[in-house]
């Protein structure tokens, strides 16, 4: 068994994993515990910078079932991550199937998000690092358990506004910020942990982008989760 097979079959779901500034309980906004890694400042300059290789081969699948259960809690990570942001929760089934709630504010635009399942979706969860974006800077050569691990990855995870987050696409810092410019500091500083633990390089125009961002905020914490991870032993084939 590979370390990424054990990642991905492990409790994923580390809610202390997830930003760099602590909210006490009924505060606005999702809960973003203390960043413990370090400046993400420095941590971007550890960074290999690269040229973006081609979408070639490219496939959602490649990154394993969508929304796998793979801490085995009984819920699937969509579940898990809008239980985890959301506010005003109501459960469908026991305490698992997220039915409604609100984003208190939405981190990518200050405002006041609803959600209820089965209705025109208002929320999303967004892979701050995309899976795209993932394929084209190092994750095509990765074994599978580790890709199913980054799509899993409360670290990686965010309940956000449908609208912007579908305006990303599969954009990274060079091309795409969210709208909330105070959340920018934090949204990079993940990025960079996510890029940071799983090995994912940037480009140069990347690198600059999210440079422009944490220099304005130079004492940012890169979240916890953001420290290397070691790779896997060996490779299964997709």
């Amino acid at each position: 068994m590979t370390h990424w097979t054990r990642v991905a079959g492990a409790a994923v779901l580390v809610l202390a994993a997830t930003g760099c500034t602590v909210e006490t309980p009924g505060s606005a906004g999702p809960e973003e515990p203390v960043g413990k890694g370090g400046a993400a400042l420095t941590a971007l300059d550890s960074l290999t910078v690269k040229g973006r290789a081609p979408r070639t081969g490219f496939d959602r699948d490649r990154f394993g079932t969508p929304w796998a259960d793979t801490d085995s809690n009984g819920c699937d990570t969509r579940d898990d991550i809008l239980k985890r942001d959301l506010k005003d929760v109501r459960f469908s089934d026991g305490e698992c199937r997220v039915s409604a709630g609100k984003l208190d504010p939405d981190p990518y635009t200050d405002k006041d998000v609803t959600f209820e399942r089965g209705g025109r979706s208002e929320v999303d969860i967004d892979h701050l690092v995309a899976l795209s974006d993932a394929w084209q800077k190092g994750a095509q050569k990765w074994d599978a358990s580790k890709r199913i691990a980054l799509a899993n990855d409360p670290l990686n995870l965010l309940a956000v506004d449908a609208g912007p987050n579908r305006s990303k696409g599969d954009g990274d810092t060079a091309t795409w910020l969210p709208p909330h410019k105070a959340y920018r500091c934090t949204y990079v500083a993940r990025q960079v942990a996510v890029k940071k633990k799983y090995g994912l390089w940037v480009t140069a125009a990347e690198r600059d982008a999210m440079k422009r961002v944490l220099s304005g905020c130079p004492e940012q914490r890169l979240p916890e989760g953001g420290t290397p991870t070691r790779a896997p032993a060996r490779f299964h084939a997709d």
